[in-house]
């Protein structure tokens, strides 16, 4: 599989940390029959009370008003979704591409099941993540040395 690299706009809402929160902002999506991809949750680091819900796709019309139901708003931070086979070093190859362009990553959540991987990396701005496109695409399709 060639390494895809795609924009995508995560949805996402704060919300107070208690048990429930997640399922509830996720209830009404699955009613909606979102597919969702990507889906973090995860709790402030020195607040306690203050956690994030971000998800992927929210693009049809029922999920768009369940995401408003649950609190969601389309996030403005740029996002690229990478997706391909998985080998032995790859993460370090984007990042080190990445980083040679002098582009910080705000955020990445990456992982591999099977033999393909999936990351989804945040930028600071719209030029950083536009110009990382090529960089993953030719760090993802380098051969291991």
């Amino acid at each position: 599989m060639a390494v895809t690299v795609k924009k995508i706009v995560l949805w996402r809402t704060e919300v107070e940390n208690k048990p429930g929160i997640l399922a509830g902002a996720l209830a009404s999506l699955a009613r909606a029959g979102a597919d969702l991809q990507v889906v973090m949750a995860y709790r402030y680091p020195g607040e306690e009370s203050k956690a994030a819900i971000e998800l992927y796709p929210v693009t049809a019309k029922r999920s768009v008003a369940a995401a408003q139901e649950a609190g969601l708003t389309a996030s403005p931070i740029p996002v690229l979704l990478v997706e391909g086979d998985n080998r032995p070093g790859l993460g370090h190859a984007i990042s080190q591409a990445i980083a040679d362009a002098g582009i910080n990553i705000d955020f990445l959540v990456g992982q591999v099941v099977g033999r393909k991987y999936s990351v989804v990396l945040g930028f600071a701005s719209e030029a950083d993540a536009a110009k990382a496109v090529p960089l993953i695409r030719k760090a993802g399709a380098a051969k291991k040395k």
